[in-house]
């Protein structure tokens, strides 16, 4: 630590963003044991032990809830993980730098637009007055479709929003584990007569497979968390049934109604699920390919 100073001053900050941001919040999740009072705070809240918990669960939606939240996270996990993955090996085999950098700058930008601009994008493409996708349906002689009235495309229209926004900018880690892999192994395998498709089986993707391992153990610990913004902006009361998830329904608790006791015990009970399921993910994985979080 003498030697490398440096280095650890400018860790400082990082250390101290996930200490104030963080770890201190931590023990703001007494409350979910508490009937809290804004005005008592901690020390003066009533103890209720469970009960909140257990409202939760009693909650005659609870199972609406869970299924909806595990079956987008389950299609996110099958569709949306590895789109990333595909499009950095795509970009990688395009030989022209000039191109590659043109491609990579266009699929980086929607991740910077919020969910608000890309809710709005999809309005106008699938409205059934002016929505461009409804113009090319009545152009076959087909009747508008109500997209975004129409349960059976909520998932889809949420799921292929996130992979359109965020499939660029997540490219970019799996695009730098490719950039670590020895280029000698390329030569070595051309030498050996190997062609494209056997040095993407057998040197870029086990190259890339502790990034792929270690990100997909972090995605499965967060299984229940979706993201309130991506969710809320598509959701509307005719598609309740289908994406009216856990952080929508902690909104409408915690914000709207001011129980924040309730919504504290709902996100201690994610955190929990996540967790184990975490470990049970990481077990798994060091004992099949040998990578592993910890």
């Amino acid at each position: 630590m003498k030697r490398f100073w440096p280095l650890y001053v400018m860790l400082i900050p990082g250390l101290f963003y996930f200490l104030v941001f963080k770890y201190v919040p931590l023990l703001g999740s007494v409350i979910a044991f508490q009937d809290y009072n804004v005005y008592g705070g901690f020390f003066q809240s009533e103890w209720v032990g469970f009960k909140w918990f257990q409202q939760f669960f009693e909650f005659i939606h609870f199972r609406r809830l869970l299924w909806n939240t595990v079956a987008i996270s389950f299609y996110q996990l099958i569709f949306a993980f590895p789109a990333p993955i595909i499009l950095a090996i795509l970009l990688n085999e395009i030989g022209r730098m000039a191109l590659r950098r043109t491609i990579q700058t266009i699929v980086y930008v929607p991740h910077f637009l919020s969910w608000v601009i890309i809710a709005g994008f999809g309005y106008m493409l699938l409205s059934p007055q002016i929505g461009l996708v409804n113009h090319v349906v009545k152009a076959f002689g087909y009747e508008p479709i109500f997209f975004l009235q129409e349960t059976s495309w909520f998932r889809f229209i949420v799921v292929g929003s996130g992979i359109w926004k965020e499939m660029g900018w997540s490219a970019i880690v799996f695009l730098a584990a490719i950039a670590g892999i020895s280029p000698a192994l390329y030569e070595a395998a051309r030498i050996d007569g190997a062609g494209r498709w056997k040095q993407l089986l057998h040197i870029t993707l086990p190259g890339m497979l502790p990034t792929i391992m270690l990100l997909l153990l972090l995605k499965i610990g967060h299984i229940l968390d979706l993201g309130f913004e991506q969710i809320y902006v598509f959701l509307n009361p005719i598609t309740y049934d289908v994406g009216d998830v856990i952080d929508t329904y902690a909104y409408r608790e915690g914000i709207m109604k001011t129980k924040y006791s309730f919504t504290t015990a709902i996100g201690l009970f994610k955190s929990v699920v996540g967790f184990g399921l975490l470990i049970i993910a990481n077990r798994i994985s060091r004992s099949t390919t040998g990578e592993r979080l910890f």
